[in-house]
């Protein structure tokens, strides 16, 4: 296994490692547990087609381009670990990349923008009580901050679950 001149990547270089879709696809099957090198061409393949089984050509470029290409790059910044006589790929111990790992499609809320929005919403509300707009103020601050540390809290779960899931 090669070792980087520098402690840990810097973030130009991670965000360049997972520039490249079957890295960054790769990376993300492999948090799941070791897999061999055909397992995991096999993988990308299936969600770069979205067929199961895969096209044949399909798998074969995925994996000539991980042998070739992608592993190597990987291996040589200790993001993995691969095992050329059984080739088996693993993430690496040292691996921190996964916190870069959340993608977000184009249009749809980061998890930090959404816990910014809420705050804003809460803060929103407190000012409406603090000037008395009607139905608002009626409610009462102990109820709207109840409620908005209650979407917080449930919120906060659900993003944990979902990572871990």
């Amino acid at each position: 296994m090669a070792t980087t001149s520098e402690p840990g990547l810097s973030e130009t270089r991670i965000h360049e490692v997972l520039s490249n879709d079957r890295r960054r696809m790769a990376i993300e099957f492999l948090q799941d547990g070791d897999l061999t090198l055909r397992e995991l061409s096999e993988r990308i393949a299936e969600a770069e087609t979205g067929e199961s089984p895969p096209p044949r050509n399909i798998r074969q470029s995925a994996y000539v381009s991980l042998q070739q290409t992608h592993i190597p790059k990987l291996v040589e910044l200790d993001i993995v670990d691969y095992d050329e006589e059984s080739k088996v790929v693993s993430l690496a111990e040292a691996a921190d990349i996964t916190v870069y790992m959340e993608v977000v499609p184009e249009g749809e809320l980061s998890w930090s923008e959404y816990y910014a929005a809420l705050a804003a919403l809460g803060l929103v509300l407190m000012i409406a009580v603090v000037v008395e707009v009607p139905v608002i103020s009626a409610v009462g601050a102990p109820v709207l901050s109840s409620v908005v540390f209650a979407v917080l809290g449930g919120s906060a779960l659900y993003q944990r679950w979902s990572q871990e899931n």
